[in-house]
């Protein structure tokens, strides 16, 4: 009997996570008025917000940093994670209520892209490439 060994893929984690967040984020102007209706509103919490950030922000390094290391050494994802995690800290906690609609699911996608690259690139790199 052959066994299967399962590996954590953790850019797909930090896509739906990113994805999540984004749509969330994107929906949450147009549905905060139903959410109690639907016994939701916890959704609307600033927690529930930062929560996301964090576990989107702690999925992102961890996954982005461990392949840069160890395996594809291109920056391009890092940067394109820092970019999303700039859109979503400016767009929620700057002040302006305009910006936080638009910037923050752009963020969201961003980081989604980030992870998505990462991804890419770690399959185009050869099977036991380290240094």
């Amino acid at each position: 009997m052959k066994l299967r060994s399962y590996k954590i893929n953790l850019d797909r984690i930090g896509i739906t996570a990113s994805t999540l967040c984004a749509i969330h984020c994107a929906a949450l102007p147009f549905l905060i008025t139903v959410l109690p209706m639907w016994g939701m509103d916890f959704l609307a919490n600033n927690a529930v917000e930062i929560t996301m950030i964090v576990v989107s922000l702690i999925l992102g390094i961890w996954s982005l940093s461990s392949a840069y290391r160890k395996q594809h050494h291109r920056i391009t994802p890092i940067l394109i994670l820092m970019a999303g995690f700039a859109c979503i800290a400016f767009g929620h906690f700057s002040g302006i209520t305009l910006l936080e609609p638009i910037l923050v699911p752009l963020g969201g996608f961003t980081i989604a892209v980030a992870h998505f690259i990462n991804l890419r690139m770690l399959k185009s790199c050869p099977i036991d490439h380290q240094y």
